[in-house]
């Protein structure tokens, strides 16, 4: 599986969104890889897009976005999920891909009890903050570079089919909160739940 180049996230952010659905987020901790399919996605474009983080300004949570594409910019929401983001689009502007939900593929230790048994549920990186919290992702990686830190992203099978829905919990953004820019896999059962 081959790393992505910094060329990959340096372009439109909302064709980066799109183009992560399928692939993969790696991040050893303790030596053992925890490994997640990417499923679904949402795209903020920058200060002029007033869902975005960089719409009020550069402030010291929201630093990493102004980094070079192919970063990671981790915050924390409600006070107890840390919600992974990769910086794309061009350099200096910036804009930023949610990573919403993925698909737990291997190297997490939680499991859950069925029939009797423990059985490792996939569904653990289901929602944005059970996506950081499964693969071991929070704010102290804020602002790594995913070409040469711990937490990288790989390609992996050919290209999902791909359904555009607006974003959630962005009402507050106006019109910007009914535009089509969150990705998923149609019909795929780890996309995030209402």
């Amino acid at each position: 599986m081959r790393r992505l180049n910094r060329s990959f996230y340096n372009r439109d952010t909302g064709l980066v969104a799109q183009e992560l659905l399928g692939k993969l987020v790696v991040h050893v901790v303790r030596g053992v890889a925890r490994v997640g399919r990417i499923v679904e996605t949402e795209a903020y474009l920058g200060p002029e897009d007033l869902a975005a983080h960089s719409a009020h300004g550069r402030t010291p949570r929201n630093e990493p976005m102004w980094r070079p594409p192919g970063h990671l910019y981790v915050y924390r929401i409600y006070g107890l999920h840390d919600c992974v983001n990769v910086v794309c689009g061009p350099s200096g502007k910036p804009e930023a891909v949610l990573l919403r939900a993925g698909e737990v593929v291997e190297g997490v230790a939680l499991a859950r009890r069925r029939r009797g048994e423990h059985v490792p549920d996939r569904r653990l990186a289901s929602g944005p903050g059970n996506l950081g919290r499964a693969l071991g992702i929070g704010r102290a990686l804020s602002g790594t570079d995913l070409l040469a830190g711990p937490v990288r992203l790989r390609l992996a099978a050919e290209p999902p089919p791909v359904a555009t829905r607006a974003r959630i919990g962005v009402g507050y953004a106006g019109e910007w909160a009914s535009l089509p820019y969150r990705f998923l896999i149609p019909n795929d059962p780890f996309v995030s739940r209402p």
